[in-house]
């Protein structure tokens, strides 16, 4: 069985239009892929209160408005090594609105926005940078050809340091722009 889908309030009044113009209920469930009993119940809905909007439903009201939400989420991306606490405080001086750091960490789920390490890289010191120059005077004049019989290792796994972590940061999921 496929997966329920809701429909929206203009598909909702599309099915009423069609109903009403003629089209049988099946055709109506056929042309929006959904089931029958769907545009049946749409139907009885519209005729017993005029109106194609949902019921609301219960539940426990939004501590946040769509416009603080839309902070959270902007304060997050601007500063993406802030912590749900510093975020929090930054929206209480914004908004004064007193929220716990759960409901910020919810809503940064909401946003698909997931807490992540950043990369780790070996700290260079002034002789690191040092080898690198006269690494970089001595083959300044190379040739592709020569360049091509090089390889080149990670330096990450030839770092005898042990490894240093940078702050944690928020990350988007790959492919998405902000």
């Amino acid at each position: 069985m496929p997966p329920r889908r809701k429909l929206n309030e203009f598909e909702r009044g599309r099915a009423v239009a069609w109903f009403q113009d003629g089209v049988p209920k099946r055709e109506v469930a056929r042309r929006l892929h959904v089931s029958i009993p769907v545009i049946v119940r749409l139907i009885q809905r519209f005729t017993a209160t005029g109106r194609v909007q949902e019921r609301r439903r219960p539940g426990r009201p939004k501590k946040t408005t769509p416009r603080e939400d839309r902070l959270i989420e902007r304060l997050a991306l601007q500063t993406r090594t802030a912590s749900s606490s510093i975020i929090r405080r930054q929206l209480r001086v914004a908004t004064n609105t007193n929220i716990s750091q759960q409901t910020i960490q919810n809503r940064f789920h909401g946003f698909n926005l997931r807490s992540r390490r950043p990369a780790v890289r070996p700290r260079l010191t002034p002789a690191h940078r040092a080898a690198r120059r006269a690494f970089c005077r001595r083959h300044v004049r190379w040739t592709r050809q020569q360049w091509s019989q090089v390889l080149f290792s990670e330096e990450s796994r030839l770092n005898p340091e042990p490894q240093r972590r940078l702050t944690e940061g928020l990350e988007a999921p790959r492919g998405t722009l902000h």
